[in-house]
């Protein structure tokens, strides 16, 4: 059996807090805009389904991001929601990286 290493990749991510909404949309692609709406290419709001109601469109269908979930964009421009302790496991801070 072979054993593999994950390849070192800075990615960006957002932590939902339930509040930072505009943050979020900005994040998540919608258009720049004074207004924000509802949906977007990557994500839509839908309160009747999670507090929050953060739904993001990811490559394997939609995800519900939970409040103190991560959303990471990842290294083909896709996003997805990721745990807290997940992502505390996975990810630090990425030190000497042009934001």
């Amino acid at each position: 059996m072979a054993k593999f290493r994950k390849k070192p990749v800075v990615i960006e991510a957002v932590q939902w807090t339930g509040q930072n909404h505009r943050e979020m949309f900005n994040f998540l692609g919608g258009e720049d805009t004074d207004y924000m709406t509802a949906a977007g290419v990557n994500f839509y709001i839908d309160w009747s389904k999670v507090e929050g109601g953060l739904i993001i469109k990811t490559l394997e269908g939609e995800h519900i991001a939970n409040i103190g979930d991560w959303v990471i964009k990842g290294v083909s421009n896709e996003y997805y929601p990721c745990k807290p302790d997940i992502f505390d496991k996975t990810y630090e801070p990425a030190e000497g990286v042009p934001a």
